[in-house]
């Protein structure tokens, strides 16, 4: 018995020795061969780990090596560890160019991958590429492959690489002096591989006997199908080569990343991607599916809080209602007549009939409007409309999925217009209210005027409902429609799609250019006769 105790406590003391990165296998090479890829900061990790997942899928059993810098943070890390990826911790490489994109810093820091010499062959894979059929045969690629794109440029996305300290070194040597037509690592390494555009295309189906029979070539071209690239599609709206021997799909296009939900809703090929995302498995807590647990409280509370703001209004507008209509219920016979005989003499037709029918039509009313009224009220309203789908796309998390990212952004970007431009209408009609107070010739009254404005409101917005609703419904209607037909259509090109967005948006522009100049007017008017009507009654009270 205490041979077996001593047994079990060498035992531990031997496993609390291993070091912890040791344990997990976060840097245990395990073959000589790897596939890898770069990681900046946290803004690439869903691509990483979608990455992995889909070489995984292809039941590959190669290490899989992710390069991160300082930038990424410790949870991010033991993320991707518990993915499956071995994380080496490296420095960035400076870029030598003065004159390059911000966002290519660090750019130089991928040619570290010539530099891994502890592998035979790495395959280097850039974190928004995705694998959709097996590339296991790129290991039998010569000393440096990449695939050759328009311009006669190869492109660094993905690339073979036979590590050398020779090479590297060689390279280290030459990065200031070697031109970079883009100002990062893929313009040096297109000056480096001054040749590359006469390499031969690399054949993997080529038998063994003759593959040992030649010398290892020095440069190969890949073909489309290891680096389909999405730009590309988007102007043929499909894949120049089959699509179902595509082994890479490379989403290339800066601003329209995968992980960017509104990317879903303008490329197709982000469909294969996403598909990839949902299967990801749950690594660490709240992390299935690609999602993250803090954008899972936020999206929670993103969701909530207007639609609790939006209750609470309701609640408030109802109360106020309430109490209204219950003080005319206590009010006397007087007051009923009088308040019907003010809106018999009120009756009539206003030059905004198809706005506010109850309007008078008393010319010194039509007088009173501001004549740049209307088209100051259009400006706020596209400004507002500005200013809203700005902040929501400043408060929806970007890599949340399409759907979710649809539906916080149409909910935020309706409760930040309606409250902003809702505000400038209640101006306006306070406006209304001021201007007749100083066009009245009874001051003396202002006190019993300041008096009732509270219920000139009340009947300001109970009158204004159905017009606001109409309104209101017909704008979200329409920015609904604009940016879905589409999709209804059945239509996937990406040039088509936003052609059919900017016919939608222009009849959304026109009926919201309509609607904010008659709102506007309708207010002021409602403003005037609302005091005017306060003015009355004051002056009955009198007599």
């Amino acid at each position: 018995m205490r041979l077996l105790q001593a047994w079990l406590v060498l035992a531990i003391l031997v496993l609390v020795s291993i070091p912890s990165n040791v344990a997990s296998g976060s840097s245990r090479q395990t073959t000589d061969e790897a596939y890898v890829t770069l990681l900046y900061g946290d803004e690439f990790l869903l691509g990483v780990r979608v990455l992995g997942k889909s070489i995984r899928d292809t039941r590959s059993t190669k290490d899989m090596v992710v390069l991160v810098s300082d930038g990424v943070s410790g949870y991010a890390v033991k993320l991707l560890e518990a993915d499956g990826w071995i994380v080496k911790k490296i420095s960035l490489l400076a870029n030598p160019n003065q004159v390059r994109p911000k966002r290519f810093w660090g750019v130089y820091t991928k040619l570290k991958i010539f530099n891994m010499t502890n592998y035979k062959k790495v395959v280097y894979l850039d974190a928004d590429t995705i694998v959709v059929k097996s590339i296991e045969d790129l290991f039998k690629c010569g000393k440096f492959c990449a695939n050759l794109k328009h311009s006669e440029r190869l492109n660094s996305g993905v690339m073979v690489v036979e590590p050398s300290q020779k090479v590297f070194n060689d390279m280290m040597s030459k990065v200031n002096t070697l031109e970079s037509y883009t100002g990062g690592d893929q313009g040096f390494l297109n000056t480096y591989y001054a040749g590359f555009a006469n390499a031969h295309v690399f054949e993997p189906n080529l038998p063994p006997e003759v593959l040992n029979s030649r010398p290892v070539p020095e440069m190969e071209r890949l073909s489309t199908l290891y680096n389909a690239d999405v730009g590309l599609y988007m102007l043929a709206n499909k894949w120049m080569v089959k699509e179902s021997e595509l082994h890479v799909i490379h989403y290339t296009l800066g601003p329209l990343k995968p992980w960017d939900w509104w990317t879903s809703w303008l490329l197709k090929p982000v469909d294969v991607w996403q598909n990839v995302r949902e299967q990801l498995p749950e690594s660490l807590a709240g992390t299935g599916g690609g999602s993250s647990p803090n954008d899972n409280f936020l999206v929670k509370f993103l969701f909530l809080l207007p639609f609790c703001a939006f209750l609470f209004c309701y609640y408030r507008s109802f109360l106020q209602t309430r109490e209204y209509l219950s003080s005319l219920c206590r009010s006397s016979l007087c007051d009923h007549i009088r308040h019907l005989y003010y809106k018999i003499r009120s009756a009539g037709t206003f030059a905004y009939a198809g706005v506010s029918t109850s309007s008078t039509s008393n010319p010194t009313y039509q007088a009173k409007v501001p004549v740049y009224l209307g088209g100051v009220s259009v400006v706020i309203c596209f400004m507002a409309a500005l200013v809203a789908l700005a902040l929501a796309l400043a408060i929806v998390p970007r890599q949340v999925m399409p759907w979710t990212g649809l539906l916080l952004m149409y909910e935020w970007t309706f409760a930040i217009f309606f409250l902003l431009f809702g505000g400038y209408i209640h101006l306006i009609y306070r406006w209304g209210l001021a201007t007749t107070v100083q066009a009245g010739s009874l001051s003396s009254l202002s006190g019993s005027l300041d008096d009732d404005s509270g219920k000139g409101h009340q009947r300001f917005a109970s009158s204004c409902d159905f017009a606001t609703w109409y309104y209101g419904l017909g704008m979200s209607f329409l920015a609904v429609v604009a940016p879905s037909l589409p999709c209804f259509l059945g239509i996937t090109a990406l040039f088509a799609r936003l052609a059919l967005m900017v016919a939608g948006g222009l009849v959304l522009a026109s009926f919201m250019t309509y609607a904010a100049e008659h709102l506007a007017i309708r207010a002021f008017l409602r403003g005037l006769e609302d005091r005017d009507a306060a003015r009355s009654r004051s002056t009955c009270s009198f007599c």
